[in-house]
């Protein structure tokens, strides 16, 4: 069995310093915490940044659990990712889009006072966000983009195609039909 170390390791040690001689506290900091209770660990302002830091780190915790099961991947292609983004928005909006019309009114009735209804909230936010989205796809010019980097592969597979019939001795007519296939299997892949 180990014996708890009666001073604190410098991560959970209070960080306040003792107005005497201006050393460091020596006292180990609250759960969650900078500080210990006699330098303001035990306020009521102090207890609620803990409890949210510690809220906070269990939501980051599940995210990290969660992003983990689904093997999210590092995004290789930005801008088709962004595109991609764009389209589960736009698809988001419309399914929104239909539930507010299903609506038979916007607004209802509490003893607070009226009350807008939540898929018309969701449905100006999913509005917001798709117009956010799609600026910035115009404004990066992403499909011109995708097309320059979809051309540069082509055109590394046709050098490619090249190289390869050059190193197998063909040429000639043989070598320009062997191109118009590959040409016509990437136009059929695209």
């Amino acid at each position: 069995m180990t014996a708890i170390s009666p001073h604190p390791t410098p991560d959970r040690q209070c960080t306040a310093h003792r107005s005497r001689d201006g050393e460091r506290c020596e006292n180990w900091a609250l759960q969650n915490m900078t500080v210990c209770r006699y330098h303001g660990g035990g306020t009521a302002r102090s207890k609620a940044a803990a409890e949210r830091r510690q809220a906070e780190a269990a939501v980051e915790a599940q995210a990290r659990k969660t992003l983990a099961a689904l093997g999210a991947a590092p995004v290789d292609n930005p801008l088709v990712a962004l595109s991609e983004l764009a389209g589960e928005i736009l698809a988001f909006k419309t399914a929104l889009a239909e539930r507010v019309n299903e609506l038979s009114s916007i607004r209802y009735s509490t003893d607070h006072g009226e009350q807008i209804r939540a898929e018309v909230t969701l449905y100006e936010r999913a509005m917001d966000r798709a117009a956010a989205v799609l600026g910035t796809i115009a404004r990066l010019n992403i499909d011109e983009r995708l097309a320059a980097i979809s051309e540069k592969q082509a055109e590394a597979v046709i050098r490619a195609i090249d190289a390869a019939l050059a190193h197998a001795g063909i040429t000639g007519p043989l070598a320009t039909e062997a191109r118009q296939v590959a040409a016509r299997r990437l136009r059929a892949v695209s």
